[in-house]
Order: structure tokens, then C-alpha cells, then sequence
């Protein structure tokens, strides 16, 4: 768009915003482009510089610095293409030098997805290596928290709750699928404009992980805040439910209408993402609320509302609906995808033949993330009790007896 001549300073604001750096950082990159006619980060001229083999290397683990100072420390050069030159830094050092790389805008293809420029396989690979908290890895060792902690919040606030996703077995991972990286692309997207998204789909594919996993992946300094709602809220309690989610006083201000609207917008006010889920569960004069909020010309928050048939709720609501900037629905797995994708999210289906999983896709789960996570769980109970067999067709039948007294 440069050498077109189309950039102007709204380009510029988004994608300082969707990079995490000031807008003069975005500038200073066109310009250096410009005149050198070299689109890479310069090398650091003093200190240790990470060099492209180095950042490949994270890369395959998955962002993990700590496994790759212990790969140098081993003196495993060869592995990443070349010997250390020069003695090895401390992880301290190679710490901040990954930071400092990432802060002046190099991404990790691996783990944090980019228009599709990673490919898909290497990136299931590296997020499979993820687990969630509570989990451990194959050899029974809690893994390493190779990704930033969700955003921080200024004092006083409420920041997103820990993910409340049930995986029903040890060793289990997030397996960062396509659906997956199409909702990071999404709301990395709608939050850079600062508009309105809605992340719809039937129950059990995803949504809630897919979402939360996004939101990880925001610049550090966007705070992200959780709204928890209850089943067909009323409007005090939907509104004591954003004033928790903003850590404002909800048992004052609930019952008193203007100083709660005035607290309520104020707060949006701040650049941020509120994250609104079972969304279903709201009324639709309780969305119009949600509505005149966001619609408050001082209004700086971004607002992503996740549910089951969300689009059916937001329906209901047409002045809300006009103004989501964007509709995401995640889709069931795909066939050609449950192989590769179930033996990401648990070991135990290394051993299972192709053809008996799409039969138990085809027959049961369909898809169905959720429903493959509870038949993992009956087949590693059946393995557990019965050591040095198998997944066969005879255990995934009996997994799937399980599921439901429906045929």
C-alpha cells in the first residue's frame, strides 16, 4: 500500500495498535523501508542478537526461551543450523533480547498466527505443546507456560477468569486448529478498530477456548475483561455484572441507574476488551443496553460476545446486530482434520488407526470438539485398566456407548 501511495494515518494507528508499538514506531518502519529497500529488522549492534536461526529454533518450541537456553547451554548448535558464537548468554539475556525482538515487532510464525502466513501443521504442532493449567505434559511433568499471562489491568479491575474448560483427561492440550487461528485473526482484527464482534457456533466446537486464546495473544498493555452473566438477566443484574467485570462497586451502584450509567460509560472510556459469554442468555431489551454503551461517543472498548447461537440472540436485537463489525462462527472439525488434530490434542491416539476414528467421527462425535474430549476420557480409562493394549474399533465402540442412551 506504500508504493501505491494509500497509507495514510488510519493504516498506520491499526496496525501500531494490532502490533502493540506506538504509531512514530510504524512510521520509523515505512521510513527505514523506504530508504534501504529492506523490509527485516536491522541486527543489534551491541549486546547478544538473536540471529534468524535462534528465532527459528523458538520458534518449533513453541516459544518456550527457557528449552531453547538449555539447547545452547547443551551446546546443540547444530541442531539450530550453526555453533554458538561466543560464550552462552544468560537466560536473563536471552530473555530480554527475545523481548526486546518481539516489542520492536518480530513475530513468532509458529505461535502467533499471521494472515496464514505459519503453516497450519507446524502451528497445531508448537500450540499442542501448550497445556492448560492443571494438565501435565506425556512424561507426567506439569509443562512450561510458554505464553504471556493474560493482559493486565490497572488496580481496581477485573481481568479475565482462568480458562473453564473441562479437557476430562490428563495430558490433554489446546490444539490451535484453523478455526482456532480465524478467530485470532478476528478479534485481533476487531480490536484494532475497536468495534463490536460476535464468535457464534453450535455448543462443544471451541468457541470459548478459541476466544480466550485470542485474547491472550493481545498486546500486553489491552486489558481484557470478563462479564459474567446470569441465565435471563435483568437489567440491575446485567448491569451489576459489568460493573464486576470492571471491578467497580456493583452492590452500590446497581440499584442507583445514573451514577451506574455514568460509572459504566466512563470505564469504556479506557481502551480495552470486554468479553461478554452465553451471550444467548440475554434478553433483548438487555442487549439494547449493552448497545447504548457501546454506541457512547466516548465509548473506547472493544466488545466480543461469544455464545451458542448467538447469532440467533443477536437477531432479536437489531440495533445491536447493525453494528457488529464482525460475525465469526466456528464450525465443526472437518473429516480430513480428526486424525491429525486428536492425536495433537492427546498421545493416546498415536496408535489409533485413521479409518476407526472417522468411523467414530462419522457415528458420534461429528465434529464435535467437546464430544472428543469425553471419548478420549473413556478410552484413556480403558487403556489405564487394561496396560499394553490398544485403540481399536472395539474400544472406540465402547467409548461412544457411553456418550449417550441415544443410538
Amino acid at each position: 500500500m506504500d508504493e501505491a501511495g494509500q497509507v495514510s494515518s488510519v493504516h498506520a494507528r491499526i496496525a501500531a495498535e494490532s502490533a502493540g508499538v506506538s504509531v512514530r514506531t510504524v512510521w520509523r518502519w515505512l521510513a527505514e523501508a523506504r530508504a534501504t529497500g529492506r523490509v527485516e529488522l536491522a541486527p543489534r549492534r551491541k549486546g547478544f542478537a538473536v540471529s534468524d536461526e535462534l528465532w527459528d529454533r523458538l520458534s518449533e518450541l513453541g516459544g518456550n526461551v527457557a528449552a531453547l537456553h538449555r539447547e545452547l547451554t547443551a551446546r546443540t548448535g547444530n541442531d539450530l543450523g550453526q555453533e554458538p558464537a561466543g560464550p552462552v548468554p544468560s537466560l536473563g539475556t536471552l530473555h530480554r533480547a527475545i523481548q526486546q525482538e518481539r516489542q520492536s515487532g518480530r513475530v513468532l510464525p509458529n505461535t502467533r498466527p499471521g494472515l496464514g502466513r505459519a503453516d497450519p501443521a507446524v502451528y497445531d504442532r508448537a500450540l499442542a505443546e501448550l497445556a492448560l493449567p492443571g494438565t501435565v505434559d506425556e512424561t507426567g511433568q506439569a509443562p512450561p507456560c510458554a505464553e504471556p499471562a493474560p493482559a493486565t489491568t490497572p488496580e481496581g479491575s477485573a481481568g479475565v477468569v482462568p480458562l473453564g474448560v473441562r479437557l476430562y483427561v490428563p495430558g490433554a492440550h489446546v490444539v490451535a486448529t484453523r478455526q482456532l487461528g480465524e478467530v485470532t485473526e478476528a478479534i485481533g482484527h476487531t480490536v484494532a478498530a475497536r468495534g463490536i464482534a460476535c464468535v457464534y457456533g453450535d455448543a462443544g466446537q471451541g468457541k470459548t477456548v478459541a476466544v480466550h486464546r485470542a485474547l491472550g495473544l493481545l498486546p500486553r498493555r489491552v486489558p481484557v475483561r470478563l462479564a459474567q452473566v446470569a441465565v435471563k438477566p435483568t437489567l440491575p443484574q446485567l448491569r451489576a455484572a459489568l460493573l464486576t467485570a470492571f471491578g467497580l462497586p456493583a452492590t452500590a451502584l446497581t440499584n442507583r441507574t445514573d451514577a451506574a450509567d455514568r460509572a459504566l460509560i466512563d470505564a469504556f472510556r479506557a481502551p480495552g476488551v470486554l468479553l461478554v459469554d452465553d451471550v444467548q442468555r440475554i434478553a433483548a431489551p438487555e442487549l439494547d443496553y449493552l448497545r447504548l454503551l457501546a454506541d457512547a461517543p466516548t465509548t473506547q472498548t472493544s466488545l466480543v460476545l461469544c455464545g451458542s447461537g448467538a447469532e440467533r440472540t443477536l437477531a432479536r436485537a437489531p440495533a445491536l446486530a447493525s453494528r457488529v463489525l464482525t460475525w465469526q462462527h466456528v464450525p465443526r472439525l472437518e473429516a480430513s482434520q480428526v486424525p491429525t488434530v486428536l492425536r495433537l490434542f492427546h498421545p493416546l491416539w498415536h496408535t489409533a488407526a485413521d479409518v476407526d476414528l472417522l468411523h467414530a467421527d462419522e457415528t458420534c462425535a461429528r465434529g464435535n470438539f467437546r464430544t472428543w474430549a469425553k471419548l478420549t476420557s473413556h478410552a484413556y480409562a480403558a487403556l489405564d485398566q487394561c496396560p499394553g493394549t490398544g485403540v481399536d474399533r472395539a474400544l472406540l465402540d465402547r467409548a461412544c456407548s457411553r456418550l449417550s442412551p441415544n443410538p
